[in-house]
């Protein structure tokens, strides 16, 4: 008889859980060998397809048509509209369309760079190093972030819109210095990274552990936001940033 969390397993694998129940089916996995079998079974076949299964950006016309069966499927306004509204024509775009139609095809590289940045943001919580330069004024912490990471990206103190400007530090991801800008919405805490990435490739967006996780590119900076915040606020910050000005990040 299957475990009634079996089911969980997937969504587990697919970043959909929240942290909470994250870490609860994470204790279960280590006693229940039916999951933790499960659990394997998927991962390996994730592995193949991923070396094995081609990789195509999806065409204009692919992402025309995703868009249209998701509005026949859903009438009215929800979450994947404000995706698809705000990135309309954008890199964003592409990289949702991506995303729905080859999920479990998501380039090696791709999962290594989501992989990198959650490790990083949940590495600044737990060691409690979340900033190294205190301030909620854009004017400080720009400039030391282009002192100590070698590129300046925007900063901005959105407070009137909920995200309150606490800082910066500076971190790795990708084997590159990143400039991290960190703020707040009400108790949650949002790293916005910013690094030099030549890949033309990106995720777009990913969800892992109850992480919301949003790539984008400006210039020749590449910027993720990550928290565990709501989608729409995530989309509306990452807006915020893209209407600040154009970074002017220096090798």
């Amino acid at each position: 008889m299957e475990c009634d969390k079996a089911p969980l397993v997937h969504a587990y694998l697919d970043g959909e859980l929240d942290s909470a129940r994250a870490v609860e089916l994470e204790r279960h996995l280590e006693t229940c060998v039916e999951c933790a079998a499960l659990k394997q079974q998927i991962e390996d076949m994730r592995a193949v397809l991923r070396e094995h299964a081609p990789y195509h950006r999806a065409t204009p016309l692919l992402r025309k048509r995703i868009a249209k069966a998701l509005d026949a499927e859903a009438p009215k306004a929800s979450w994947y509209r404000t995706v698809w509204a705000g990135a309309a024509g954008g890199a964003l775009a592409t990289a949702m369309a991506a995303s729905i139609a080859f999920l479990l095809v998501l380039p090696p590289a791709s999962e290594a760079l989501i992989g990198d940045v959650t490790n990083a943001h949940l590495r600044s919580i737990a060691s409690g190093r979340l900033i190294d330069v205190a301030s909620t004024d854009q004017h400080t912490v720009k400039p030391w972030l282009s002192l100590h990471a070698d590129l300046s990206p925007p900063v901005g103190n959105f407070t009137r819109e909920g995200f309150t400007l606490q800082g910066g530090r500076v971190d790795f991801i990708d084997g590159a210095r990143a400039a991290v800008t960190v703020y707040r919405h009400g108790g949650h805490v949002i790293d916005v990274f910013a690094w030099t990435h030549h890949d033309e490739r990106l995720p777009g967006l990913a969800t892992r552990n109850g992480y919301h996780i949003v790539f984008w590119r400006q210039g020749n900076l590449v910027f993720c936001a990550i928290s565990d915040i709501a989608l729409d606020d995530m989309l509306e910050l990452s807006r915020l940033l893209k209407a600040a000005t154009m970074p002017d990040g220096r090798e």
